[in-house]
């Protein structure tokens, strides 16, 4: 048994804080019971979790500018000027950052008169000449000159919601440069960020044309004379020593005087007891719930919350408005079960069982009155899955998705206890924290269901005020109660409806594919002279590239590359190159369209129903999964 190999996580703590905090701008919605701010801390405990979760790594280390002057400003004095001042509801979480580092077992760092870029510009030289993997998250897209083979950077998007992977084949496909070019580009482009010049008029297109011509600033220097007359060819000339500057500005610095050993940033764990404090003192009760702590003290984190369960349901159970909950753990909910339901108002909460509930005439009637109002968290699935019950629901007047949805696009959380949280509401846990996750989802005791379906009814009252005025405010009701509400509708009775298919139709299809694709294969062998698997990159490469020798036009780390652009740049110098293209057309329709809709028909009704999207990216788009 080999030891796993060690890989450093290196984090652009300022950046990544400041994305933090701006990512999640709902303010007043984070304070804990001492007043003090804590979106950020909120969001930077998220994205530590997520990639201690992806990315395991064995050594930790958050890096920190240490004050707003470094070594830069000796070179050029408004090097990042004219930048705002820290906004003082993220001054006053600093402090705490490095708390929740260390409770999660990493180190952090700060050195003088250099910047987080270079602390981990260092380690992550160190670490890959050491034979480690290297991962960086920042939110700052220079840190992607440090890659190489075993150092990916990942640069936040939307806030810290997402991360995108820089590796040099990336880089290459992207920008068509190497990662040490990016430098040179910086050089002449300049940085409004940073607050560096470049050359006058020179954009990263022209940059990125000058370096694919010649290499770097210094190259491109010394062939001046031979650029023909031009506004470019003087403003490379009168801001030669702008472009040098600025290349020497934007390098990150390999080798800074930082004292930690490479040994010294081994993960300790998680301090179990540091967390509980920290989440405490935060009021981050979902967090303690994730930690399995909340539960064992409840009384502490949670308060009382009187509610009901009822085995008969009669009409005084309900009122014009009320909340109402109805709980899944299928994420289809075309195919999963309701476990239980609750609705109710400030004054009082209801819960029931299914079968208590189907076996109530009142509860259908008050539920498909239209004129009985509705608050609801995720109308959409809410009406689909009573649908399948035997219910048509009506009266929704307001959605807590979908209005924290249109309030925040960047967040586009699932889970009630999320959203909850994000507007300071603390009474109510993540359903992880109930259900489990993966193989080990479970449901809980009836005592424990009901309980938490109680305290969802009760958030969703909660938030309802809020959420609505801060549509007023923001100037938002119409396009929530004219567009986006109406639309939930219309999209619930498209998937209640589903999408017609003919499954006899495409089971001749899937046939017919799996006779050409035979031909194909046979055809590919008898010009290979041998079979393989044609699936497979690295055989497909061997085969191409060592057998027949068609010329290596890309590497990647693992072989030789196979991609589709790649192949077809050799389509003409051989005709098993087209098949190959051809089989892996038809197979990708094969295995996507014609096998993947047969694999998704409902037998009920002998069609397709999808669930639309409505409510998962900022441009506003659908999509269907």
């Amino acid at each position: 048994m080999t030891d796993k190999k060690k890989k450093l996580l290196l984090v652009d703590g300022s950046s990544v804080a400041f994305r933090s905090f701006f990512g999640l701008p709902n303010l007043d919605g984070f304070r804990n019971k001492n007043g003090l701010h804590t979106n950020a801390l909120y969001a930077f405990n998220n994205i530590l979790e997520r990639i201690f979760q992806t990315e395991e790594p064995t050594h930790l280390l958050v890096a920190f500018d240490s004050g707003k002057t470094t070594f830069r400003n000796a070179l050029y004095g408004d090097y990042k000027g004219g930048r705002a001042s820290m906004p003082s509801e993220l001054s006053e979480q600093w402090p705490y950052f490095g708390v929740l580092v260390h409770a999660f077992g990493g180190k952090t760092y700060e050195l003088v008169n250099y910047e987080a870029d270079d602390i981990i510009g260092t380690y992550s030289r160190m670490a890959d000449q050491a034979g480690y993997d290297v991962v960086i998250i920042s939110g700052d897209k220079d840190m992607i000159q440090l890659t190489t083979d075993n150092i990916r950077v990942d640069i936040t998007v939307k806030g810290v919601s997402e991360l995108k992977s820089y590796t040099p084949d990336v880089i290459r496909e992207e920008y068509g440069i190497e990662p040490r070019q990016i430098i040179d580009m910086k050089g002449l482009m300049g940085d409004s960020s940073d607050n560096y010049p470049g050359v006058t008029k020179v954009g990263e297109k022209t940059a990125l044309k000058l370096l694919t011509e010649y290499g770097s600033i210094e190259n491109l220097y010394e062939h001046i004379d031979e650029l023909k007359k031009s506004k470019m060819k003087e403003n490379l000339i009168n801001d030669k020593e702008n472009a040098f500057m600025s290349k020497t500005l934007a390098a990150i610095e390999l080798d800074s005087p930082v004292t930690l050993k490479l040994d010294e940033l081994a993960v300790e764990g998680k301090q179990i007891d540091k967390l509980t404090d920290f989440y405490r003192e935060m009021d981050f009760n979902g967090f303690l719930d994730k930690l399995g702590v909340a539960s064992e003290d409840r009384s502490e984190s949670f308060e009382d919350i009187h509610f009901e369960v009822l085995t008969e349901i009669r009409p005084e159970h309900f009122t014009d408005r009320m909340a109402l909950y109805v709980e899944m753990l299928e994420d289809n909910y075309h195919d999963g079960k309701i476990l239980a339901v609750s609705w109710g108002t400030d004054e009082k909460i209801y819960t029931a069982s299914l079968e208590t509930v189907l076996a109530s005439v009142v509860f259908k009637e008050w539920a498909e009155n239209a004129g009985a109002h509705k608050i609801v968290y995720d109308g959409k699935r809410t009406m689909v899955m009573l649908h399948y019950a035997g219910i048509a629901l009506a009266g929704i007047d307001f959605d807590i998705l979908l209005a924290s949805y249109i309030l925040n696009a960047k967040d586009n959380s699932k889970d009630l206890a999320q959203v909850a949280q994000e507007y300071g509401y603390n009474d109510v846990s993540f359903d992880e924290a109930i259900y489990g996750k993966g193989a080990k989802t479970a449901v809980p005791e009836d005592a424990i269901l009901h309980d938490h379906l109680a305290r969802k009814v009760k958030a969703i009252l909660a938030l309802f005020a809020q959420l609505n005025a801060e549509l007023e405010s923001n100037v938002q009701k119409d396009l929530y109660y004219e567009m986006e509400l109406p639309l939930s509708f219309v999209l619930a009775h498209m998937e209640i409806q589903g999408i017609k298919v003919e499954p006899q139709r495409l089971l001749t299809m899937k046939e017919e594919f799996a006779g050409r694709l035979l031909e194909i294969e046979k055809t590919i062998y008898a010009e290979a002279g041998e079979e393989f698997n044609i699936n497979s990159p690295k055989q497909l490469g061997v085969i191409l590239f060592e057998k027949m020798g068609l010329p290596a036009i890309k590497k990647t780390k693992t072989g030789y590359s196979t991609a589709v652009d790649v192949l077809e740049k050799l389509q003409a110098q051989a005709p098993i190159v087209e098949h190959i293209l051809n089989y892996r057309q038809l197979a990708k329709l094969q295995s996507t369209y014609v096998e993947g809709l047969l694999k998704f028909i409902k037998p009920e009704t002998g069609k397709i129903h999808t669930r639309y999207q409505q409510t998962l990216t900022q441009t506003g788009r659908l999509s269907s999964v």
